[in-house]
């Protein structure tokens, strides 16, 4: 994984822009501390951050590759799957090698396929090709967005990251926000509208899109999106297929040439992974394969069950670990250093985001990467299988909202009149919901229930999920960590896409299709075992510490957030929740806990970034 950025300019000599070039690749140091370099020619600079995975000598990035009268320069943050795969055909057509990197088959495979080479792609990537005597840039996004790229366009410049601060280390790009902006932190944050930069004038590529750049200006393409027909296949083959699908696709993601793990809660998606990992590395008789947990100090004296967490983890990551003889580590994390965190957090989104829920993961992270440098996790099996409440509710269900932001009201109470007038947070809200819903693919035939259930597929894939993977990758690759997601595999979404609601809730158990497809690898309690969400703290002086944060905030009157929020009625929360209670992120958008930390995160940002609102 890498940190890629670059620069194009049709008017001026960027070979004279190093020192600016060199500042934006910088920002991006903790996604690639192993080694840096930049490429400049007259009308395009490439920036990169090297975290090396695979071919320490023969990956080295920005790679040029010749052939006829052509020079391609490629930048690539990623891994692709199918890299052998790919080789081998790329070998038949008569090209030849000089490293085992997935980089150099990559661009070999744009030299011989153009754009369309999008299409041959398995894994996750975000890249940019420059066409030297051509003078055309070419973008390119994974399927389902798990690496991230932003763009912004400024007079005869186009500007790309893999973060938003790599753009904002250029002079040309100011941190301004708008109505927009304002509504995408304040009505749909932490969640993001797809394509948006959040910084006025900054776009970030969707997933599954391809942009050309050139003298003539920019144009994008969407080379893949998904596609609804009639799921034909009964439930014990709709089983036996995803049980292929699914480890086929976590048995790719092991390659590596350095230390690899996955992270394991004792929940089904964490299990079935490592489960399909260790019994591979048992098959190839390597080590142990090792595992990492997340916990808080006393979390077991607080801890209590409800509809949301009905039980620990502790026992079950324990039970998986015994049963398939991994090396396990559990990593514990103390309360000032989760709320210390917040702050990288901000840093390492350059956005607030989902307050603790990120600074423990970047803390997880940070831990794992002192032995291991690539893990897999569980991501994204929720959306695509239904495990989240909201689909088993029937108010979500006839909800005409995202179902996890049914507080918007509530949340704008804590604003500025003025700022709530500016962004209008409700009307902006339901402009992004009636959107989304234009786009779903629909299917003709279907009932009126199993289109209700698409809508509601389609909306936690492009949103829900998009945030978890933004949170998952900033948080890990913030600590140098590769963070891989076999359920974003874009073959298994294309299948369970269409699988019909009655067969994913088989036996009537939520997400019982993958229960049934992994019977007999899992042991039963841990198959059967109910959903519980990503651990959290419970202790109390979680809340303490971030109330006594946002009054520190609140009595400076340097604060920048003070010019966006409602004091008095700020002070009014703080003063009747004072003993409010650590609750779960699933609940409906957040506790009160969150919320001061979410506008704690603000502050900061705000400070951070000299972010000015217009």
């Amino acid at each position: 994984m890498c940190g890629i950025t670059g620069w194009i300019d049709w008017q001026q000599d960027l070979t004279q822009q190093r020192a600016v070039l060199e500042s934006m690749t910088e920002t991006l140091r903790y996604r690639g501390p192993d080694a840096s370099a930049v490429w400049l020619s007259p009308n395009a600079a490439f920036g990169h951050r090297r975290l090396t995975v695979v071919d320490p000598v023969g990956g080295a990035q920005p790679m040029i590759r010749e052939r006829g009268d052509n020079t391609y320069v490629i930048v690539y943050n990623g891994e692709l799957y199918n890299t052998e795969d790919l080789r081998k055909e790329l070998l038949e057509r008569g090209h030849t090698f000089r490293s085992h990197s997935d980089t150099e088959v990559l661009l070999t495979s744009f030299i011989e396929w153009g754009p369309a080479c999008v299409e041959k792609l398995n894994g996750i990537f975000a890249f940019a090709i420059w066409n030297e005597p051509v003078r055309r840039l070419f973008l390119a996004r994974d399927r389902l967005g798990v690496k991230p790229l932003f763009y912004t366009e400024r007079g005869e410049s186009f500007l790309f990251a893999s973060e938003l601060k790599a753009l904002l280390a250029n002079p040309l790009v100011e941190p301004l926000i708008d109505a927009e902006g304002l509504g995408e932190i304040f009505a749909l944050g932490p969640s993001r509208t797809p394509g948006h930069g959040v910084f006025k004038g900054i776009r970030e590529l969707r997933p599954g899109t391809c942009m050309t750049v050139d003298s003539n200006g920019s144009r994008s393409h969407t080379y893949w999106r998904l596609e609804s027909w009639p799921h034909e296949d009964d439930l014990d083959t709709t089983a036996a297929k995803l049980r292929e699908l699914l480890t086929d696709a976590i048995e790719r993601q092991l390659v590596s040439d350095v230390p690899l793990g996955t992270l394991l809660s004792g929940g089904l998606d964490s299990s079935i992974i490592t489960a399909v990992a260790a019994l591979a590395y048992k098959k190839k008789k390597r080590g142990p394969l090792d595992t990492y947990s997340i916990d808080y100090v006393d979390n077991d004296k607080y801890f209590k069950a409800h509809a949301f967490q009905p039980n620990a983890d502790a026992p079950f990551i324990k039970r998986v670990s015994e049963y398939f003889g991994t090396k396990h580590h559990s990593i514990v994390i103390d309360t000032p250093e989760l709320v210390d965190a917040l702050r990288t957090a901000v840093l390492a989104r350059d956005l607030p985001g989902q307050v603790d829920v990120d600074s423990s993961l970047y803390l997880f992270a940070r831990e794992i990467k002192k032995e291991t440098t690539v893990v897999l996790s569980g991501e994204c099996a929720d959306e695509l299988f239904g495990g989240y409440p909201w689909f088993h509710r029937e108010e979500d269900m006839n909800g005409n909202t995202f179902p996890w932001l049914r507080k918007t009201t509530e949340r704008a109470q804590l604003l500025n009149p003025e700022i709530v007038n500016l962004m209008q947070p409700e009307a902006y809200v339901a402009r992004r919901y009636e959107e989304t819903l234009a786009e779903v693919p629909r299917l003709p035939s279907e009932d009126p229930f199993e289109a209700r259930r698409r809508e509601m597929f389609y909306l936690n894939i492009y949103w829900f999920m998009a945030q978890l993977l933004d949170r998952k990758d900033r948080m890990t690759m913030a600590a140098s960590l590769e963070g891989r997601v076999p359920f974003c595999d874009h073959r298994l979404v294309e299948y369970v896409w269409n699988i019909p609601w009655h067969i994913k809730m088989a036996d009537n158990r939520e997400k019982g299709i993958l229960r049934q497809a992994f019977d007999g690898i899992l042991p039963d309690d841990v198959l059967y075992r109910k959903k519980s969400p990503y651990p959290k703290t419970h202790h109390p002086a979680y809340t303490r510490a971030v109330r006594e944060w946002l009054i520190e905030i609140l009595n400076d009157a340097s604060s920048p957030l003070l010019q966006l929020i409602d004091e008095k009625a700020v002070r009014t929360l703080i003063c009747s929740d004072a003993d409010t209670t650590h609750l779960p992120w699933y609940g409906q958008l957040m506790s009160v806990p969150q919320m001061y930390a979410y506008l704690a995160q603000v502050d900061t940002w705000m400070r951070t970034y000299h972010v000015r609102v217009v």
